[in-house]
C-alpha cells in the first residue's frame, strides 16, 4: 500500500469526514483561540482593539511577544489534538497511518529534514545579510531570546506537524480516496495552503506575488510527501523553516514578530529569498532527497492512480 492508501485502514464515508472536519475546526479555530482571547482580554476591553490584535497589532497592548507567540501555538496544539482524535476515533485508523505507510513513523528522515532544511535557511539568511548588513539590527536580548528558543523548539513543530498532517496527511489521503488519483489531492492541498497564507500580514506588504512562494512551498512538501510514501521529511523541514523564521530574523510586518537576533529593516519586496528557493533552491532538494532516498517512477507515484486494495494490511519499509 502506498501512502495515500494508507486511508483504506479506517471509515471514509461522507459522514465520517463531516463529523471529523467539524471536530477539527472546533478544537482548532474555537478552543484553540480561548488562551488567545484571554490573554488579549486582559490588555484591553475594547473589542476593536481585541480584533485588531489577531492581525500583529498586539505590542500597541503591551503584550509580551513570547506570550503571545505561546498562545497563538496552543492552537496549533488543540488542532493537532483534534486532528489525531478524529482520526482514531472516527475513522478508525492508527496515527501512524496518518503519517507514513511505514510500519512505524522514521524518525531519521524526520531529522534528516530538518537539518537539512535549517541548513538552506540559515544559509540564505547568511548570504542576504553578508550582502545587505545595513538592512539589519542587532536585536539580541538574553532573557527574551533563551525564552523564544525555548517556546520555539517545544512548541514550532506541534505547530507545523499540524499543518502537515492536515494538509499532506488528512486532506491528501481524503481527496486521493475520493478522485482515486495522486495528482489532484497534490495540487488542491498545495493551493489551499498557499492560499491561507493570505490572511499573513506578508500578503498585504509583498502582494499576490508572495503567493508563489507559499504554494510553491506547499507543492515541494506534497511532492515529498509523495515521492517518499510518508510525511516525516516535510515534518522535519517545515520544522526547520519555521524555527529559523522565529529565532533568527524577524521584522515589524511578519506574522512571526518575535524577539529574534536580527531585525530586518528593509523595506518589504518580492526579494530573492522568497522566489529564488522556488525555481531553484526546491527542485536541488528534491534531487537531493530522491538520491539519498532511492526516489523512482515519479509518474506513478505524482499522478499514478489511487485503488482500494483488496486486502488490506500494514506495509513493510
Amino acid at each position: 500500500m502506498n501512502y495515500i492508501q494508507q486511508a483504506y485502514k479506517g471509515n471514509n464515508n461522507f459522514l465520517n469526514y463531516l463529523a471529523a472536519i467539524i471536530i477539527i475546526t472546533i478544537g482548532w479555530q474555537v478552543l484553540g483561540m480561548i488562551p488567545f482571547m484571554l490573554v488579549v482580554s486582559a490588555h484591553t476591553n475594547d473589542i476593536t482593539e481585541l480584533l485588531e490584535a489577531s492581525k500583529d497589532t498586539f505590542t500597541s497592548l503591551g503584550i509580551d511577544k513570547n506570550l503571545y507567540l505561546f498562545v497563538m501555538l496552543l492552537m496549533f496544539v488543540f488542532g493537532l489534538i483534534s486532528l489525531l482524535f478524529a482520526v482514531v476515533k472516527i475513522h478508525k485508523r492508527p496515527i501512524v497511518s496518518l503519517v507514513t505507510s511505514r510500519k512505524k513513523i522514521d524518525w531519521n528522515r524526520v531529522f534528516y529534514g530538518f537539518i537539512l532544511w535549517f541548513g538552506i535557511t540559515l544559509a540564505t539568511i547568511l548570504i542576504n545579510y553578508s550582502l545587505s548588513p545595513e538592512n539589519y539590527i542587532w536585536n539580541f536580548k538574553a532573557i527574551p531570546f533563551f525564552i523564544l528558543v525555548i517556546v520555539s523548539i517545544v512548541m514550532m513543530p506541534i505547530q507545523t506537524s499540524f499543518e502537515e498532517l492536515l494538509f499532506r496527511g488528512y486532506f491528501m489521503q481524503g481527496l486521493g480516496v475520493v478522485f482515486k488519483n495522486a495528482f489532484v489531492p497534490l495540487f488542491v492541498t498545495s493551493i489551499i495552503f498557499g492560499l491561507l497564507h493570505i490572511f499573513n500580514p506578508e500578503y498585504d506588504k509583498l502582494g499576490p506575488l508572495v503567493m508563489v512562494y507559499y504554494i510553491g512551498t506547499g507543492f515541494l512538501f506534497g511532492i515529498t510527501t509523495l515521492m517518499d510514501e510518508g510525511t516525516e521529511l516535510s515534518l522535519g523541514m517545515h520544522a526547520a523553516n519555521n524555527i529559523v523564521a522565529a529565532i533568527f530574523v524577524t521584522t515589524n510586518w511578519v506574522v512571526l514578530q518575535t524577539d529574534a537576533l536580527l531585525l530586518d529593516i528593509s523595506e518589504p519586496n518580492i526579494s530573492f529569498e522568497m522566489v529564488l528557493p522556488v525555481f531553484v533552491i526546491y527542485p536541488l532538494v528534491l534531487f537531493v532527497l530522491s538520491k539519498k532516498y532511492g526516489w523512482t517512477n515519479w509518474k506513478h507515484h505524482l499522478f499514478g492512480s489511487i485503488e482500494k486494495p483488496e486486502l488490506i494490511t500494514e506495509t513493510s519499509e
